[in-house]
């Protein structure tokens, strides 16, 4: 199947390193990470679990719980633990998915057929306490992926479902940001008291709402 941002994220039961859970019941009212792995003992992941790991305080200031899937069995997925602590001086702090008969990843569309039948696309989907799909994006087996990159579109998730604004380009937590075109400037004299720069009719900034720094108003 294929799934698209803004679908509800498929539901599903599987066997963890933690012990068994139900997708939807084990993210509660919390934002998830699920991160795919093409399988166990790969050089690119292990990197990446021991940085997700390490990044853990950072995903639980944002109220954000993460869990990992490879198509390898739950004892595999234990000894690779071991190896991920020896080498990234990390023990792992969250859940691997054990994925053996593809339940998973045939859901999430993460097997990637131009390498193996059994082989996962090294996927990042977002999702939200609506259990929605917020973000998806999928790297080639060869890069690792950027975790300040997912805390920063997180940050940016969080900020614009809470506020009526965008994050333009580069954006990072404290930056300035923009006045979604929908909210009238009467209306905006209302949600942004401050006001804001009008650098085109469709183009507002703003300082970040909660934050001090930014553009000055006009």
């Amino acid at each position: 199947m294929s799934i698209r941002l803004g679908d509800t994220a498929p539901d599903f039961t599987a066997e963890t390193t933690e012990g068994p859970i139900r997708f939807h019941e084990w993210i509660g009212d919390k934002w998830a990470v699920l991160f795919s792995h093409p399988k166990d003992f790969t050089p690119v992941c292990t990197t990446e679990l021991g940085e997700a790991a390490r990044l853990k305080p950072e995903f639980d200031k944002r109220n954000v719980k993460v869990i990992g899937l490879s198509v390898d069995p739950a004892d595999s997925h234990k000894k690779w633990a071991d190896d991920i602590e020896e080498t990234q001086g990390q023990k792992l702090n969250f859940p691997v998915i054990a994925d053996a008969d593809r339940k998973v990843s045939d859901l999430y569309d993460m097997i990637h057929p131009n390498a193996s039948d059994t082989f996962t696309v090294r996927s990042v989907y977002v999702i939200g306490p609506d259990k929605k799909v917020k973000l998806m994006i999928s790297y080639p087996a060869s890069t690792g992926r950027n975790f300040d990159e997912v805390l920063r579109v997180i940050d940016s998730l969080q900020l614009t479902a809470k506020y009526s604004v965008a994050t333009p380009v580069n954006w990072k937590d404290g930056d300035d940001v923009i006045i979604v075109p929908a909210v009238s400037d009467e209306d905006a004299k209302q949600k942004f008291p401050g006001g804001w720069k009008t650098l085109k009719p469709y183009l507002r900034v703003v300082p970040q709402p909660g934050k001090e720094k930014g553009a000055s108003g006009d």
